[in-house]
């Protein structure tokens, strides 16, 4: 990077809340928000946004044009306003960057449902409109009024940091001083679940623990789907007011071998997490927040690549799939948002159950990985300072 990016705002909205003390306090409890539910034809261990962050969200349908919307573009409206707001952008210009790996996924169920049961084949005027990628960043841009850029893209699970990637390439392109970026994933649908089961990595058992992420001595996968979006705000140099600054990134692909899995050695987290640290020393990197969805070979193959790059003697390695599941496109934001919160309060989120011990004395430098399906991974170097 040729010049540092501060993050000088951020929201999110999850099974932890949608409040920065609200947030924290769930994660000093310590305790997995995971639980079952019951969808059309099955029951499955999912994390669900909280029925009174639900209620505020679906208040924004009272705005005109608003009521036709997903809950993927809701949320996002919604933590985007809580973003904005901790700024000094109103009336300035900014870009728009929030992705998804589903995108809308309760309205393209029901619209399809609807085809599959109209005997002429009919469908939804806004069948189209209103499930196409674009809805979110479009909708949130119309929000904000932000005059900029207003880009969507999916990049299956490593989605938001690519949208934090894109805002940083925006802004050190000259071409746009601020960004807003991230991602939102509203997917706790019965077609979405019934394709992550199908893939043989869901968890079955509710546990104090369904998702054992970070456990490398389970047996059995243990995925769980969890709704999330979180938002970061970008802007270029380094400000007084920033919670983080954005001192490296790193990216990378690796031949494809199988539709969903990386390589044993996760070769793209070797190369994306190489790239980040570059111009640190590694001894630096206090922890590692992993991606680590929970399966046997997902978590392996990333602390595989840890211990390649960094030695045995690794940075502390934490997760919070533990607690939410997996958020797809927005869990990279959840990751990033953690290590914002850890650096403010120097205090390490720890995975009760894992096999990793090691505690960090302290957490200036945080990394935070993703990767979606078939290796397409992301690292995001943060420093308080």
């Amino acid at each position: 990077m040729n010049e540092r990016i501060s993050i000088v705002s951020m929201a999110s909205v999850s099974a932890l809340g949608d409040s920065e003390a609200q947030i924290w306090k769930r994660y000093i409890e310590g305790k997995s928000l995971i639980g079952c539910s019951v969808f059309d034809k099955f029951s499955a261990l999912v994390s669900g946004v909280p029925e009174t962050c639900l209620t505020e969200i679906e208040q924004l349908k009272a705005v005109k044009n608003y009521k036709d919307l997903d809950p993927s573009v809701l949320m996002a409206i919604y933590i985007s306003r809580k973003a904005l707001a901790h700024t000094d952008w109103h009336q300035k210009e900014f870009g728009v960057n929030i992705g998804s790996s589903r995108g809308a996924t309760h309205l393209f169920e029901k619209y399809f449902k609807e085809f599959n049961d109209n005997e002429k084949g009919l469908v939804n005027t806004l069948s189209s409109p209103t499930t196409t990628l674009g809805n979110i960043s479009s909708w949130v841009g119309h929000d904000l009024q932000s005059n900029g850029p207003v880009i969507s893209h999916s990049i299956a699970c490593s989605t938001a940091l690519h949208g934090i990637l894109n805002g940083i390439a925006w802004i050190g392109s000259g071409m746009s001083d601020r960004f807003l970026a991230g991602g939102s994933e509203a997917s706790n649908t019965p077609f979405t679940i019934a394709q992550m089961k199908a893939l043989k990595i869901y968890a079955r058992q509710n546990s104090e623990y369904p998702c054992l992420s970070l456990d490398m001595e389970k047996t059995i996968n243990t995925f769980v789907l969890g709704e999330a979006a979180a938002v970061f705000c970008l802007e270029k140099g380094s400000h007084k007011n920033a919670l983080a600054m954005i001192e490296g990134i790193g990216y990378a692909t690796e031949p494809l071998k199988h539709n969903i899995s990386i390589s044993t050695n996760a070769d793209c987290f070797q190369k994306s997490m190489k790239m980040a640290t570059k111009d640190i020393e590694l001894e630096q990197v206090d922890v590692i927040v992993t991606h680590a969805p929970g399966t046997i070979k997902g978590d392996s193959s990333e602390c595989n690549a840890i211990k390649i790059v960094f030695g045995n003697d690794h940075p502390a390695l934490t997760s919070n799939k533990w607690m939410i599941g997996h958020s797809l496109g927005a869990s990279g934001g959840m990751s990033l948002e953690l290590a914002i919160l850890m650096m403010k309060h120097q205090q390490f989120i720890e995975v009760p159950f894992g096999s990793f011990k090691k505690k960090p004395k302290q957490i200036r430098k945080v990394l935070v990985n993703a990767v979606g399906f078939g290796g397409n991974a992301v690292s995001v170097l943060l420093s308080l300072d």
